[in-house]
C-alpha cells in the first residue's frame, strides 16, 4: 500500500485499556473499539495484536487490517515483532497495539514496546493499547507481594497517566475464574496450574483493588484538573478527603486518629495542615508539629502547611483546593475570658464559613484550658480596635455618673480613676480609642469637678497641670501597647516565615523531585491556583517544572519573582502582599539552590562514571601487565626450551615443558575469557540460554574442572532437589569460581562443602569454607572487578571471579549473596528458579507478556 502524505499532524491521542489480570478482556474491548471506529469511517490497522489461541478474540480481527509483523532471529530462534516502520510508513489515523508493556527482542527499534508507542503518537496516530496493573512500575513491588510472581516487564505509570482516555476492564475474580475454566482464557493443559496459581481467588481480589484504587486516582487526577481549568471553586463530594487542622498543640495526637477513622470509614483521603500564622499562636510546639507529621505519614495521610494571617480563612482556602469534604478541628483551648476578649475563635469563624464543608469539632483534654494573656501574642484585631471605640465612648460618661454622687473636693481620687479608665481602654483598643477616651475624660473632668464646676474654666494652675499630665500620660500608655503590638507582630510572622523557609529547606534537601517538591509547596503555602519555573531562552521562556493546574505564562502571572539566573517563578491565583512576596522570594533563592544542586549532581555523576572507568582502566592495565606477562612468560620458556637445538632433552623433560605450556596457555585463555565475559555483561550482551538443568550433572563438572583439588570437596546434594532453571555452561563457570575460592581459604581439617537444597519455588546451591570470613562492610566489596589488586597476592588472577560469578548469575535470573558461615567461614549462596522438567524455555526480557505462558 502506498504511503499517505500530508502535513504534520499533532501529536496522536492515546487511550489505554487496563485490566487486573490477563483474561479480562482488553483485548477483545480494544479490538471492539477499532472495528467501531472503522465502521464510522476512521483509518484503522492492527499495528500488533496477541490473541493467546483466543478464539473469540481472533474473530475480532476479520474485517481489520492487519500491519505485517517483523520477524527478528535471536539464539537460534526467529520472534515477530511489530514493525513499527511499517506502521508510520502506512500513516492510519488510529493503531491498535497489544500488550503496551512488552520487551522487544534485541535488535528491535526499541527495547519497550511503550516507546514504540510514544514514537507513534510523535507522528500524530493516535494508539489504542493494553495493558495489566501488574506491570505498572509503581504497584509492581506490590504485586509480586501478592502473587508471588515477580514482573520485569514494567511500563512508567507516568506514560499511563498521560492517556487522554483510560478505560477499567473490571471482571469479579469468580467470572474471571469461570471464563478460565471454560477455556477461553489458556489452553486446557493449562487452566488447573493457573486456577491454583495465579488466579487464585484472594489474588484477584487484590489484583481487581489495586486496579479499581489507581484508575480511581487518575479520575481524581483529572477532576481536579478540571475543576481548575474551569475555576470551580464549590466543593465536588466525589471522593471524601478530610482535612485535619493542626495547632502545634497536644491535641493533635488526638485530632489526626479521630480524622484517620473518619478517612477509612469513608474509604478517603486524610489530610494535615499547620497555618503558621503571623498573630503569634500561642502553643505552637515545632517537635510536636514533627510528631504530628511523622504520625501523619505512618496513618497514610500527608501533611502540608501554609501561610496565613486569619487561620480559618486559610484552613478553608486550602480545603476548598484540595476539594476536601470534611474538616476536623479541635475544640478552642482559650478560656471564657479569653473568648470574651478577642471574639469569636477559629472553630466558630470556619463552621459559619464553611459551606458546603462538613466541620467537626473534636473535644481534647486541652479544651478551655486558656492561653496566655492575649496582649502578648499578636496584632490588634478587628473587634478589640471596636472594643476600644466602643469604650472610650460609654467608660467615661459611666465614671463620671457613679463619682458624681461622691464628689468631694478629692480632685487627685478622680483624676486617677479617669486615668485608670483610659490605661484599660488602651490596652484594649490600642491608640486612637485611648486618645479619645483621654480628650473626653479630661473634658469631663474639667467640667464637673475641677473648680469651678459646670464650666470649661479652670482655676487653679495645679488642676491645669494635672488635666495636662493625665493627657501625656494616656497617649504614652496607648503609644507604648500599640507599639508593642505591632513589635509582636511583626515578630510573629518572623516566627512564621522562618518556621515556613525551614520547611522549605528540609523539601528542598528531598533526594527525589526536590524541585517539583519545593514548587508544590510554595503553592501550598500562599493557596495558589499554579507555580511554575520557567527559565529564559533566545526565542522566549521555556517552562521547566510546574505545580498545580493551568500554569500560567511570566506575562499571565499575577506575581512574578526571580529564581537565579535566567530563571524567574510564575505564581498564578491571586496577587501576593507585599510581605508575601518577601518570603516568595526567599523561596526562589531556594529554588536556585535547588537547581544548581541537580546540575553539580548531574555533574558528580558524569564525573564518578569517568573516575570509575579510568580506575576500571588503571586496574585492568595492571592486573594485566602481571597476570598475562606470567603465563606468557612460562609459555615462551618452555617452548624456547623445548625448540633449543643445544640442550638434550629427555622425555620426561619435553613432557614436563609441555605440560608447563600447555597449563600457562591454559590460564591466559581463562584471562582472556573472564576479560571478555565482564566485558559483555557490563555492555548487556552476554547470551543466555536458560533451560531446566540438573543441579547433579552441573556439580560433577565442576568437580572434573576443579580438578585434582576437587577431592578435597564435600559435596551434599539431596536426589529429590529439583531441576533449576539456568545455563548449564554459566552456571558451571559460576560454582568453579566459587569452589576454587573456598578451597584457597580452607585450612587444613576443614574441606568446602558444596551443598544443594529447594526451598519453595528456589532452589539454593552453597559453597561453605571455614576460612577467615570478609567483614560486614567487605561483603560489596568484594564483587567488585579488580578487587584482588588491594589484596597482598598477586600471584592469584584480576580478581574477576567473584564479580563475573555475581553477573552471570543475575543474568540467569538469580542471586549470590555472602553469608557468615556458623562458626566462622564464608558462605556463598547462589539462588535460582526452580524449573520443571516439562517448561519451556523462556527467554528472560523477551517474552514475559509470558507470565502467562509459564503459568
Amino acid at each position: 500500500m502506498a504511503t499517505q502524505s500530508g502535513p504534520t499532524r499533532p501529536r496522536g491521542r492515546l487511550r489505554v485499556y487496563l485490566g487486573a489480570a490477563p483474561g479480562v478482556g482488553k483485548t477483545y474491548a480494544m479490538l471492539g473499539e477499532g472495528r467501531r471506529r472503522a465502521e464510522r469511517g476512521t483509518d484503522v490497522v492492527v499495528g500488533f495484536v496477541e490473541t493467546h489461541g483466543r478464539q473469540h478474540t481472533a474473530e475480532m480481527l476479520d474485517g481489520l487490517e492487519v500491519v505485517p509483523r517483523r520477524t527478528l532471529p535471536y539464539r537460534d530462534s526467529s520472534y515477530d515483532e511489530m514493525d513499527v516502520d511499517a506502521v508510520l510508513d502506512r500513516r492510519p489515523r488510529l493503531a491498535l497495539i497489544d500488550e503496551l508493556a512488552h520487551t522487544n527482542v534485541p535488535g528491535s527499534r526499541n527495547a519497550k514496546r511503550w516507546q514504540d508507542v510514544q514514537e507513534i503518537l510523535d507522528a500524530g496516530i493516535d494508539v489504542i493499547t493494553t495493558v495489566n496493573i501488574q506491570h505498572l512500575e509503581s504497584v509492581n513491588d506490590v504485586v509480586e507481594k501478592i502473587t508471588g510472581v515477580p514482573q520485569r516487564e514494567t511500563v512508567p505509570d507516568a506514560v499511563v497517566r498521560a492517556a487522554e482516555q483510560i478505560e477499567l476492564e473490571d471482571m469479579t475474580a469468580e467470572a474471571l475464574r469461570r471464563r478460565l475454566a471454560h477455556g477461553n482464557v489458556y489452553a486446557p493443559e493449562k487452566v488447573d496450574a493457573a486456577l491454583a496459581n495465579y488466579f487464585r481467588v484472594g489474588n484477584l481480589n487484590a489484583l481487581r483493588e489495586l486496579a479499581l484504587l489507581w484508575t480511581a486516582d487518575r479520575v481524581d487526577a483529572a477532576l481536579q484538573q478540571y475543576r481548575e481549568q474551569h475555576e470551580i471553586s464549590g466543593i465536588w463530594e466525589a471522593r471524601e478527603r478530610v482535612v485535619v487542622a493542626l495547632s502545634g498543640g497536644p491535641e493533635g495526637e488526638t485530632l489526626l486518629r479521630r480524622a484517620a477513622r473518619v478517612a477509612v470509614r469513608a474509604g478517603g483521603e486524610l489530610l494535615a495542615v499547620h497555618v503558621a500564622r503571623s498573630d503569634g499562636l500561642a502553643g505552637v510546639s515545632q517537635s510536636a508539629l514533627a510528631e504530628q507529621r511523622r504520625l501523619v505519614e505512618s496513618l497514610g495521610g500527608s501533611y502540608h502547611q501554609v501561610l496565613g494571617d486569619d487561620v480559618a480563612e486559610s484552613l478553608l482556602s486550602f480545603a476548598r483546593a484540595e476539594n476536601a469534604t470534611q474538616l476536623v478541628l479541635g475544640d478552642s483551648r482559650r478560656s471564657r475570658l479569653g473568648a470574651f476578649l478577642s471574639g469569636p475563635g477559629i472553630g466558630t469563624t470556619t463552621i459559619r464559613e464553611s459551606g458546603d464543608i462538613d466541620v467537626h469539632m473534636v473535644q481534647h483534654r486541652g479544651a478551655g484550658a486558656g492561653r496566655r494573656l492575649p496582649q502578648l501574642h499578636g496584632s490588634l484585631s478587628r473587634r478589640r480596635v471596636s472594643a476600644g471605640y466602643a469604650l472610650s465612648a460609654v467608660l467615661p460618661v459611666v465614671m463620671t455618673l457613679c463619682l458624681l454622687p461622691l464628689h468631694g473636693d478629692n480632685l487627685v481620687s478622680d483624676m486617677l480613676l479617669f486615668l485608670l479608665m483610659t490605661v484599660i481602654v488602651a490596652l484594649i483598643g490600642g491608640l486612637r480609642p485611648a486618645l479619645i477616651c483621654a480628650i473626653a475624660g479630661s473634658v469631663l473632668l474639667n467640667y464637673f469637678f475641677t473648680p469651678p464646676v459646670h464650666t470649661l474654666t479652670i482655676k487653679d494652675p495645679n488642676n491645669a497641670l494635672a488635666l495636662f499630665v493625665f493627657i501625656a500620660v494616656g497617649m504614652l500608655v496607648s503609644s507604648v501597647v500599640d507599639l508593642a503590638a505591632r513589635r509582636t507582630r511583626e515578630a510573629a510572622r518572623g516566627a512564621a516565615e522562618s518556621r515556613t523557609l525551614a520547611d522549605l529547606a528540609s523539601t528542598a534537601l528531598a533526594e527525589d523531585d526536590a524541585l517539583g517538591l519545593t514548587l508544590e509547596r510554595l503553592r501550598e503555602t500562599f493557596a495558589l491556583r499554579s507555580v511554575t519555573l520557567f527559565e529564559r531562552q533566545e526565542d522566549g521562556w521555556r517552562m521547566v517544572a510546574c505545580a498545580g493546574g493551568e500554569c500560567a505564562a511570566p506575562e499571565e502571572a499575577e506575581t512574578v519573582v526571580p529564581a537565579g539566573e535566567g530563571r524567574v517563578i510564575a505564581l498564578a491565583g491571586r496577587l501576593l502582599e507585599a510581605d508575601d512576596q518577601r518570603v516568595v522570594s526567599a523561596f526562589g533563592s531556594q529554588v536556585a539552590v535547588v537547581l544548581d544542586r541537580i546540575s553539580l549532581r548531574a555533574q558528580a555523576s558524569e564525573a564518578d562514571a569517568l573516575a570509575q572507568i579510568d580506575r576500571t582502566r588503571t586496574a585492568l592495565l595492571a592486573a594485566v601487565g602481571h597476570d598475562l606477562r606470567t603465563p606468557l612468560a612460562a609459555a615462551k620458556a618452555a617452548i624456547s626450551t623445548l625448540r633449543s637445538v643445544d640442550l638434550d632433552l629427555d622425555k620426561d623433560d619435553r613432557d614436563e615443558l609441555v605440560a608447563t605450556a600447555d597449563e600457562s596457555l591454559d590460564r591466559l585463555t581463562g584471562l582472556i575469557s573472564n576479560l571478555l565475559d565482564m566485558s559483555r555483561l557490563q555492555a548487556g550482551a552476554m547470551a543466555v540460554e536458560l533451560r531446566p538443568v540438573a543441579v547433579d550433572e552441573v556439580v560433577a563438572r565442576v568437580l572434573d574442572d576443579v580438578g585434582t583439588l576437587g577431592v578435597r570437596v564435600r559435596v551434599e546434594v539431596p536426589a529429590d532437589v529439583p531441576e533449576v532453571l539456568a545455563d548449564p555452561g554459566l552456571l558451571e563457570r559460576v560454582l568453579v569460581n566459587l569452589v576454587q575460592n573456598a578451597i584457597r581459604f580452607a585450612p587444613s581439617g576443614h574441606p568446602p562443602r558444596l551443598t544443594a537444597a529447594g526451598i519453595g519455588e528456589y532452589v539454593e546451591l552453597r559453597v561453605v569454607d571455614r576460612g577467615p570470613g570478609i567483614t560486614p562492610e567487605q561483603r560489596d566489596e568484594v564483587f567488585l572487578p579488580f578487587q584482588r589488586l588491594g589484596d597482598t597476592d598477586n600471584t592469584t588472577g584480576v580478581g574477576l571471579g567473584l564479580a563475573l560469578s555475581r553477573g552471570l548469575t543475575e543474568a540467569m535470573g538469580g542471586t549470590l549473596e555472602p553469608e557468615d558461615t556458623p562458626g566462622g567461614g564464608l558462605t556463598m549462596v547462589v539462588r535460582l528458579r526452580a524449573g520443571a522438567a516439562d517448561a519451556p524455555a523462556p527467554t528472560p526480557g523477551l517474552r514475559e507478556r509470558a507470565q502467562e505462558e509459564v503459568l
